[in-house]
């Protein structure tokens, strides 16, 4: 009798360790097969069970039209704990120059060494910035001249003193066409450049243009 009870407790404390015993062990492991199910769309990472595959046959409209996964992120709330991500130092760390409150070198500085704009050579005769692509004219529109008599000398000091056009925040003025009719008849008009239209307007109407210089203001051509 007292031999099977023995036998019944070896057998629950058997079943009971086996219980415990995690199954996750490579003595336990069976290779059932040596490929993997994993499938990932690395441009997709927030919504990784995304249906994109009308993406490049639907036609794009505004009722449709959404931005790219991943391309719309949240803002980034700095200081404001650290629950945010960017709490307290807000990523600048703890101490030097650059975590200091307001910019703290120039741009192009490089920390005393010679920087990169005193290194490279100049150019004679070239601007050391990037220069100007195209010249800002002061514009003339052509109904601006429709008061003008027959016969007379048109230039922007004129007009202006007539009470035609406004000040100028430009020095150089340019001739253009404008909204309403060109009326005037036989003037001479004086800029410092023209639309081909205009010329065409102004010369048609038995006028004359003459081109300033752009440094001088003398007359270059009749």
């Amino acid at each position: 009798m007292v031999r099977l009870l023995v036998l019944s407790a070896l057998v629950t404390a058997a079943a009971a360790f086996s219980s415990f015993t995690p199954r996750n062990l490579p003595t336990h492991r069976t290779c059932t097969s040596s490929q993997t199910t994993l499938s990932m769309k690395l441009f997709d990472w927030k919504r990784r069970t995304a249906d994109e595959s009308a993406l490049h046959t639907v036609e794009f409209t505004l009722d449709n039209i959404r931005p790219a996964p991943g391309s719309r992120q949240r803002k980034s709330r700095k200081g404001r704990g650290i629950a945010a991500g960017q709490g307290a130092t807000c990523g600048f760390g703890m101490r030097g120059q650059k975590s200091r409150a307001g910019r703290p070198t120039r741009p192009g500085f490089e920390g005393g060494q010679q920087p990169l704009y005193r290194r490279l050579p100049k150019f004679a005769g070239q601007p050391p910035g990037p220069g100007h692509q195209k010249e800002i004219f002061n514009l003339i529109k052509l109904d601006e001249l429709n008061s003008c008599a027959e016969g007379s000398v048109v230039n922007f000091d004129s007009l202006f003193e007539a009470g035609a056009i406004s000040k100028a925040k430009y020095n150089i003025h340019k001739v253009v066409v404008g909204r309403e009719d060109f009326t005037a008849k036989g003037v001479t008009v004086q800029a410092h450049a023209f639309t081909q239209a205009a010329r065409d307007a102004i010369e048609g109407a038995g006028g004359k243009c003459q081109l300033l210089s752009k440094t001088t203001g003398a007359v270059l051509e009749a």
